[in-house]
């Protein structure tokens, strides 16, 4: 078991097993037949995108993107930008986007607005977390694994200052 006297469990491994697992069944159903992209944002969803995709039985694609608003600590610059784009077309697609956390709303925003430039068939958004008292822009998520306080959350993928991102549950991080 992991200790750190900076980080108390929020939500646990197993809780996030049995949450991906339920998620990847009703994208399984929900994609059924349509040719899927999974467009995981780096870094923070990549864990999070790894135990979904394997999850679901579907034949899809996968792709990963870089977008940053958080350039060091903890709070966001508001502005979100593109850090690596992704290598495929995405015209025709289906895409879903895989999001560690929806904050404010800023980022996934700018990237459905980015990708319908792009002329997808549709696009879905997952987040793991949605934390709904931070939103500044409402956007639509279609499938999101857990509603969570203010608080800086690490582990599972999420981090600060690129650190705790392999802790196997989701912790609040005491920063005082």
């Amino acid at each position: 078991m992991y200790s750190d006297q900076h980080v108390t469990m929020l939500i646990s491994e197993t809780q996030l097993k049995t949450r991906v697992q339920e998620m990847a069944q009703e994208m399984t159903r929900d994609f059924q037949g349509k040719e899927l992209t999974v467009v995981a944002v780096l870094k923070g969803a990549l864990v999070f995108c790894s135990d979904l995709i394997r999850s679901m039985d579907l034949p899809l694609e996968m792709e990963v993107l870089g977008v940053s608003s958080y350039p060091t600590g903890a709070e966001t610059t508001g502005e979100a930008r593109l850090t690596f784009d992704l290598t495929k077309p995405l015209a025709g697609k289906h895409l879903l986007l895989v999001e560690d956390i929806v904050d404010t709303g800023l980022t996934v925003d700018f990237l459905k607005k980015t990708f319908e430039a792009r002329q997808p068939a549709s696009i879905r958004v997952c987040a793991l977390l949605h934390k709904p008292s931070r939103t500044r822009v409402q956007v639509p998520i279609d499938y999101m694994g857990f509603s969570v306080e203010d608080h800086f959350l690490v582990g599972y993928g999420l981090d600060y200052e690129e650190r705790y991102r392999n802790l196997p549950f989701i912790g609040v991080l005491n920063l005082g």
